[in-house]
């Protein structure tokens, strides 16, 4: 197993019972899970930074959140968050989302898996992730698709995913090590620790095909 490079804060050195009903609340509920948060715990400000505007504007808000799951995922892949990767939104699947539809993100453009809507938030996800440039077809597609506050809170939810998959890629955390014995919200193969093991020795774990594209650009 890599290195950890940050620590957890071992859960009973926090003394603030808000911040162990929200990490309880991760290792029953997830996405997040509680490793990641256990990581921002060293400093609380991070912690409630990331916790209060995950709660506003990933799991509530004006767009709905399924597709905001959707880009969550289609940032994963694209920046190999192993971590953030493994892991699915109890509340999206109450909203019908299905593995297949996750499976399909690469090829998001040319599958009849997702609708317009659904495809033009990826888009927008994918310009967003791969730094493309836009032009005014982009952006009559997004205005068509979302209102102004859509857009916002969809542009400011896929930047704060970004930039959080990004820094934890680098911690070399795992799943099933903090308030482990629970399973909401991993994804299917992933829910205990010798699952998640076995799923990423496969040949097939998403990561490691992802890996051998490292560099081609978009996903798409």
């Amino acid at each position: 197993m890599k290195q950890q490079r940050i620590s957890y804060v071992p859960f009973e050195q926090i003394q603030d019972p808000r911040m162990r009903a929200e990490l309880e609340r991760c290792a029953s509920d997830g996405t997040p899970r509680p490793e990641s948060s256990a990581v921002r715990a060293h400093v609380p400000e991070c912690f409630w930074f990331f916790a209060d505007s995950w709660e506003k504007i990933f799991r509530n808000g004006v767009v709905e959140h399924a597709i905001k799951e959707l880009c969550r995922v289609y940032v994963s892949r694209s920046v190999i968050c192993e971590f953030c990767g493994n892991q699915r939104s109890i509340k999206g699947a109450a909203e019908g989302l299905t593995e297949a539809k996750y499976d399909d993100l690469i090829n998001f453009e040319k599958s009849t898996k997702y609708d317009a809507r659904q495809k033009a938030a990826l888009a927008y996800a994918e310009a967003i992730v791969w730094r493309l440039d836009t032009d005014d077809a982009f952006w009559e597609r997004m205005h068509s698709n979302f209102s102004e506050p859509e857009l916002v809170e969809l542009g400011c939810a896929i930047g704060l995913t970004y930039g959080q998959q990004s820094w934890l890629r680098l911690l070399n955390i795992e799943h099933h090590q903090y308030l482990a014995g629970t399973d909401g919200s991993m994804a299917p193969g992933f829910e205990t620790a010798e699952a998640l093991a076995q799923s990423k020795s496969s040949p097939e774990y998403w990561a490691a095909r992802r890996a051998e594209r490292a560099g081609a650009g978009p996903l798409s």
